[in-house]
């Protein structure tokens, strides 16, 4: 058998999109079609289109939405590398940004000038998101130049918003009622979190109390890998997000290092100033580090930037307001928080980069045939 297809590169991220018409509305049937069709048990994943990391082994599935004031939904997947399962539970704002393009340029949202709008929603999280995709002349562009941190490649500019994120997935911003609080971690010494959810439910970690700096080399977050799995485990229960004892999952809380600004050299050898940017983040993705940051986690960070006493506070100095600027291994990402009440802000907004890399038609192996009923 075989589906088309479109591959984008949405920021950061590669992600495979599929129409929803073109593949089964099971999500068991679903499943087992994505990870023949990436080969996703196995570790490389040869024998599929996979992109064998965490950031390149993405899957969305998009149709039109009946909502409201929603244009577009989409289910994100992350599709497991040598596990042969797919993760749902998550959110990427990364392939967000690819859909809105991949929307516009399928002719499922109208251009509107020299930008168009396109409200999305991810229906794994409920999150609601708005595309700016950048339309010059009324055209839609398959090349551009806007860039962003971790590739020197151009892509169509589209500047994505969150709205509404705190709380989606656990019911309040501060899932633990803290901004801050000690965490044990096996048998080590506590080290000092902030678990919050906007964006993504993450648990931060005050470098400093762990002996780090929240600007280590990738090599390095590789090293502590195991390490940031167990906080990540620790923190989850704590969080509402599975129960003590519990098998737990490595997708989310999102984990990662906070820490106060330092000179380092990014991976594509450029250097940075420590006052160039406002906090030094570390984050994994899955269970790699991220190159860069994943744009759910950059706003979960951004909002505990505006939290006092939170660990992103106590790296900048004090609460942060309407920009945050985030060190990442791959450069600096700035976050906008707008529509600020009570501490909560109602809209953050990154600016991002998207390209179509082609449209295919992928030919799946027997094994992910759906079921007959």
């Amino acid at each position: 058998m075989h589906i088309p297809a479109t591959l984008v590169r949405g920021g950061t991220s590669k992600c495979w999109l599929f129409n929803q018409v073109e593949v089964p509305a099971d999500r068991g049937d679903l499943e087992r079609l994505l990870v023949a069709a990436y080969g996703a048990t196995d570790p490389v994943e040869l024998d599929g289109v996979g992109g064998a990391t965490p950031t390149t082994s993405k899957a969305a599935v998009v149709s039109a939405s009946s909502r409201p004031g929603v244009d577009i939904d989409y289910l994100f997947g992350q599709v497991g590398i040598g596990t042969g399962s797919v993760e749902w539970t998550s959110n990427c704002g990364n392939c967000a940004t690819g859909v809105a393009l991949y929307a516009v340029s399928k002719g499922m949202v109208p251009v509107t000038g020299d930008r168009t709008r396109v409200v999305m929603r991810n229906t794994n999280t409920g999150a609601v998101l708005e595309g700016i995709v950048d339309t010059p002349g009324g055209v839609v562009r398959h090349f551009g130049r806007q860039t962003v941190p971790g590739t020197r490649a151009g892509g169509v500019a589209v500047g994505l918003t969150f709205r509404d994120p705190a709380g989606g997935t656990t019911g309040s911003l501060l899932p633990t009622g803290r901004a801050a609080q000690d965490l044990r971690v096996g048998a080590a010494e506590p080290v000092r979190v902030s678990m919050v959810a906007a964006g993504a439910p993450v648990v931060l970690v005050d470098a400093a109390s762990a002996g780090r700096t929240g600007a280590e080399s990738l090599e390095r977050i590789s090293a502590d890998v195991p390490w940031l799995r167990t906080v990540r485990h620790a923190a989850a229960p704590l969080m509402g997000l599975g129960l003590p004892g519990e098998e737990p999952g490595d997708a989310v809380p999102k984990v990662g290092l906070v820490g106060p600004p330092v000179p380092y050299t990014t991976t594509l050898g450029e250097p940075i100033g420590a006052e160039d940017y406002d906090v030094s983040v570390r984050m994994l993705s899955m269970n790699a580090p991220h190159p860069a940051i994943g744009l759910t986690s950059a706003v979960a960070v951004a909002a505990a930037g505006l939290l006092e006493g939170s660990v992103v506070s106590r790296s900048t100095g004090g609460p942060t307001y309407e920009w945050l600027r985030l060190g990442t291994p791959a450069g600096v990402v700035a976050v906008r928080c707008t529509d600020v009440r009570d501490g909560l802000p109602h809209r953050v907004t990154v600016q991002r980069a998207a390209r179509l890399l082609a449209d295919a038609r992928i030919y799946v192996p027997e094994a992910g045939r759906p079921q007959a009923a």
